[in-house]
């Protein structure tokens, strides 16, 4: 009796990992507009500053400190790192919050979410695949940029050692693996924006809202990070942090601030992340 409920509750043939794949998840958001967008002004900045400094002129040592900045045409790693430098702060938070904060809110705004439900695709086989290509995409952005810039940088300035403000160099190769080490960083850096974003894409049926709040979050923890009066309280910050990855392209590195920066983000990209699952299977879905 209880084999024929079963089946009377299930099609044959359903299997609940089946829907909604990857891959048509994929294919879906690779296809909308605003991906696009983000990507073509992501590969445009290395263009930008490349411009930038063929106005302005050379970048060099300035009140007697040389910089990262200072560096940036020394060589395609150079230019490199400085690309991620200037980005890392705010820019390449825009796509993390985008991607993670409107793949849940959007299909509620379309009004298609009840319906990918009553396919059926499970609640959390739903978000997982959303998330994992959100997080698919944010990946890739990070990725996109330094790829772009190292190619750029070493057409104008060519092939070299990535020379270290402070004195001394590294090689190209090993400039390379290092600078892999910090695009892997700045991604999980970047995963509490991703959580804060997901969250809000489950709990509003406005994407700009949910983009927003993350982006909007992700500022006010900058902006405590800078007020020194908190003490030891901003090592809990993961604003704290984000420029760790400094520490990476040294002669010798140091990935005790890493590893720190690591572990506070992804402790709160975990809490927020399921808060999310918690928060969406209990949801009465209207949209």
């Amino acid at each position: 009796m209880s084999t024929l409920l079963e089946r009377t509750e299930t099609a044959d043939g359903y299997r609940a990992r089946r829907t909604l794949p990857l891959r048509v998840e994929l294919v879906r958001q690779l296809k909308r507009r605003r991906t696009l967008v983000m990507g073509a002004v992501l590969a445009a900045l290395p263009f930008v500053l490349l411009v930038a400094f063929a106005i302005g002129g050379q970048p060099g040592e300035r009140n007697g400190r040389i910089t990262l900045l200072d560096t940036a045409t020394a060589s395609g790693a150079n230019f490199a790192a400085v690309n991620l430098f200037v980005s890392a702060g705010f820019l390449l938070v825009i796509p993390v919050a985008l991607f993670c904060g409107d793949t849940i809110a959007s299909e509620a705004s379309w009004s298609s979410l009840r319906y990918l439900l009553a396919a059926p695709v499970p609640r959390a086989r739903l978000l997982w695949s959303k998330l994992t290509v959100a997080l698919g995409l944010s990946l890739a952005a990070m990725v996109l940029l330094p790829v772009v810039a190292l190619a750029v940088g070493t057409a104008a300035y060519g092939w070299g050692p990535l020379e270290i403000p402070t004195g001394g160099a590294l090689a190209a190769g090993t400039a390379a693996q290092r600078l892999l080490a910090v695009i892997a960083y700045i991604f999980v850096s970047q995963l509490v924006t991703a959580g804060l974003a997901f969250w809000l894409s489950t709990k509003t049926d406005a994407p700009l809202g949910a983009v927003g709040g993350a982006v909007g979050l992700t500022i006010v923890g900058n902006v405590l990070d800078a007020v020194t009066a908190l003490g030891h309280w901003r090592d809990f910050l993961p604003a704290h942090w984000q420029f760790a990855w400094a520490d990476a392209i040294q002669p010798t590195p140091e990935w005790g601030g890493m590893i720190q920066g690591a572990a506070v983000s992804v402790t709160y990209a975990l809490v927020l992340f399921a808060l999310a699952f918690r928060g969406f299977r209990r949801k009465d879905i209207v949209s």
